[in-house]
């Protein structure tokens, strides 16, 4: 018999999968100058870790979050029912999603902006991701293990929880969390870029939190601007050509 793997298996190794699929493309795309938010030479000079480095960094993130999907689908497990068999209305599945959405975006600002006030903590923790001052696609995930562990790992368990989603459904919800993520970290404004046309929180609007001058604004990720625009940490920005070619996320006055 073929080995069928289960819906909890796919829904842990499938994002790791779409992470490296997905972020591999982009940097092969990131030979396209003219679409670039930083020159290629300043992605190789400016920012203060190896791609090595980053690398074994996300792999670590990535093996915690394998290990804490697992404990996460064992406790929920329901061995009454066959969950594979049971197909979730797109209704709810909708739903399930916006849940996961808020939940995530929710965790991920108060702890974001809390490391960027806690000067401890953004020294020892969050500066780590801030290394990557000019950012990259597989630099998505590239954090301090404990801020990986908080922020992400943890997000995640809560919006599956909270939202009530099915393995299954984790499977299409964290791979398309994955997707934005790298999207907003790649440093490229790509024109038919579908997650551009359907959110103000892009590449360009996160590339403005990674400069030294929006360092304490736009710290809503990976979806919405809500938290930003209600508590006053929104930074507008225009995108304008770049001297040298290519192009610049740069904040209007305030």
């Amino acid at each position: 018999m073929d080995f069928v793997p289960s819906d909890e298996v796919l829904g842990i190794f499938v994002p790791i999968a779409v992470y490296w699929i997905y972020s591999g493309i982009y940097m092969i795309l990131g030979s396209l100058e003219k679409y670039r938010l930083h020159s290629k030479k300043d992605e190789d000079i400016k920012n203060l870790v190896s791609k090595r480095e980053v690398a074994k960094g996300v792999l670590l993130q990535q093996l915690v979050q394998a290990a804490i999907a697992f404990l996460v689908f064992s406790l929920g497990r329901d061995d009454s029912t066959t969950t594979s068999n049971v197909q979730t209305p797109i209704t709810v599945i909708v739903k399930q999603f916006f849940i996961g959405m808020f939940v995530i975006d929710t965790w991920q600002y108060f702890w974001h902006r809390y490391m960027h006030l806690n000067k401890f903590l953004y020294r020892h923790i969050h500066s780590w991701h801030h290394r990557l001052v000019v950012p990259y696609a597989f630099g998505s995930q590239y954090n301090h293990p404990l801020e990986g562990f908080i922020l992400d790992t943890l997000g995640g368990a809560l919006a599956f929880v909270l939202s009530g989603m099915t393995p299954r459904t984790s499977i299409f919800f964290f791979s398309f969390s994955t997707m934005k993520g790298i999207d907003d970290h790649c440093g490229l404004w790509l024109p038919g870029n579908i997650f551009h046309m359907f959110f103000w929180n892009n590449t360009a609007y996160h590339d403005v939190h990674h400069q030294l001058y929006g360092n304490k604004y736009n710290f809503s990720q990976p979806f919405f601007i809500t938290w930003d625009k209600i508590l006053g940490t929104h930074m507008p920005y225009t995108l304008e050509k770049r001297a040298g070619g290519g192009l610049e996320a740069r904040p209007t006055k305030r």
